[in-house]
């Protein structure tokens, strides 16, 4: 989602998108400067997330956004278990207490994704960093 006209053009963004991917995606770092941005990135499975600033953010309140964005995620795309303890996936409890997002849940809960980052940002402005706030705003939907 962009919030500004940096990149005002759909071509511009996916331009900087692939730029931002190739730079991060072997890096282990969390944070990085990329044209004159502030990126937070962090993986998860299969997906990287991110989460951009202008160079004046201060990369902890990015943090604490994309943190909040994927313990939220994590918390609320948990698959249902089954009986025997074992998730719809077929994977053990110990394998789904970390709390990771994987793209085949994201994808089907696309809307929910929705909510979660409307909850936490609302264009450009943080309005939320503490994932339990976010979730129980949401149940009481």
């Amino acid at each position: 989602q962009y919030y500004d006209n940096t990149f005002p053009t759909a071509k511009e963004q996916a331009a900087f998108e692939r730029s931002v991917f190739s730079k991060t995606q072997w890096a282990g770092g969390e944070i990085a400067c990329l044209e004159g941005l502030t990126v937070v990135y962090r993986s998860s499975v299969d997906l990287f997330f991110y989460v951009v600033g202008g160079c004046q953010e201060n990369e902890l309140m990015l943090s604490a956004v994309l943190t909040c964005l994927l313990d939220t995620l994590g918390h609320l795309l948990r698959p249902k278990r089954a009986s025997g303890g074992e998730t719809e996936a077929g994977h053990g409890v110990a394998a789904r207490s970390r709390k990771e997002v994987e793209k085949r849940w994201l994808l089907e809960n696309m809307e929910g994704t929705f909510l979660v980052v409307d909850e936490i940002v609302d264009r450009g402005v943080i309005l939320e960093s503490d994932p339990q706030q976010v979730i129980q705003r949401l149940s009481l939907r």
